[in-house]
């Protein structure tokens, strides 16, 4: 809204031409996101803690886990309230693509805040997993159903699929492009789920997925760039930049109460949304498989998972000691600040690879 009340002043204060800059607004949004964090981070984590909303630990999960027994959750919501904060100012909202990622951001995060609130106040395990993909899937078919109505001549761009370090994309039918969108937005939701078990893993590995998307949006949304990188342009992604960098800084500011040891953790309202707002960026600015290698901690989250069921049901025996991975490495003896930082420190390198590929196709 900032933008929209002070930028048309640029005509009489030639100064405030600054503000049409999508580098100028992504700090000032990151910033902003980070700020407003710190600000509410303290007085919400005491609510939380006055409210009784502590995390429930699994008894089967490693017992170093049992000393962060009332530790409170859905810290998710420092990172919501400072997301949309620093977005109502410094975003633009003649921008259609700004709406998705609102309503993917809102959307996943009442399905996490129904989970928490169910696991919490009901004394159930929160939402069935049948109720939660419901969820997740109907509200992936909204996203991909305001893609394709918001992007000019959608049929013929939105549906190609872009492969990584491939020059030309490929053209999908319209029914199995709505299918794979649907499978990777609520995909990726799960993912950050099944990541977040440890203090900061997976609000750290967020971080960098945002990070590369805040470089990635603003070279897709700019025509020159994209051409000389032979990247498919997307015009209206160069405004998910500021998005990604709004995310960058919420992230950044919960991190300063979510790291080791955890003043709160982020409950399924933090898990779910930042997973369901990466899809749905991955998708928008059409790198839904680069979106494979950027977080490839989580596919391996994701893929450990699947292994171990896969494996117990098909032989009785387990593959890992304990899935998630994270959880089979921390049996293992590994400490928990240790994994955390080694999980970082490997998100990273695929960070400075991904961008150091993007000329190669």
């Amino acid at each position: 809204m900032f933008y929209h009340l002070v930028y048309p002043l640029h005509v009489f204060y030639s100064f405030l031409n600054v503000f049409r800059y999508i580098t100028v607004r992504a700090a000032f949004a990151a910033i902003t996101a980070f700020v407003i964090s710190l600000i509410i981070g303290k007085p919400l984590i005491e609510m939380l803690r006055r409210l009784s909303v502590t995390q429930v630990i699994r008894e089967e999960g490693p017992k170093e886990h049992l000393k962060k027994k009332g530790t409170p959750t859905m810290g998710g919501l420092i990172m919501l309230i400072s997301f949309l904060g620093s977005m109502a100012l410094w975003g633009r909202f003649d921008n259609n693509y700004t709406y998705i990622v609102l309503f993917a951001t809102v959307w996943f995060a009442l399905i996490g805040f129904l989970d928490d609130y169910m696991k919490l106040k009901v004394g159930t395990k929160g939402l069935s997993a049948g109720w939660k993909l419901l969820m997740q899937f109907a509200g992936a078919f909204v996203i991909v159903t305001m893609t394709l109505l918001f992007t000019d001549n959608a049929f013929q761009f939105t549906t190609f699929l872009n492969i990584p370090f491939v020059k030309n994309p490929v053209n999908m039918p319209v029914w199995l492009y709505i299918v794979f969108t649907m499978l990777i937005v609520a995909g990726w939701s799960n993912a950050v789920n099944f990541t977040d078990g440890m203090d900061g893993l997976a609000s750290g590995l967020s971080l960098f997925v945002f990070a590369t998307f805040v470089v990635m949006s603003y070279i897709i949304g700019n025509i020159k760039m994209s051409e000389y990188l032979l990247i498919m342009h997307v015009a209206k992604a160069a405004e998910v930049t500021v998005i990604c960098a709004a995310f960058t800084g919420a992230i950044l500011g919960f991190l300063w109460f979510n790291t080791y040891p955890a003043e709160v953790f982020m409950g399924d309202i933090g898990a779910l949304m930042l997973g369901g707002a990466i899809g749905t960026i991955a998708v928008l600015i059409k790198q839904e498989l680069l979106l494979l290698i950027v977080g490839i901690i989580f596919v391996a989250e994701v893929a450990s998972v699947i292994l171990q069921v896969g494996s117990f049901k098909l032989t009785g025996k387990r593959i890992f000691r304990m899935a998630p991975l994270h959880h089979h490495f921390q049996l293992k003896g590994v400490s928990e600040p240790k994994l955390i930082i080694r999980f970082w420190i490997a998100a990273l390198i695929v960070l400075l690879f991904t961008l150091s590929t993007l000329k190669l196709r």
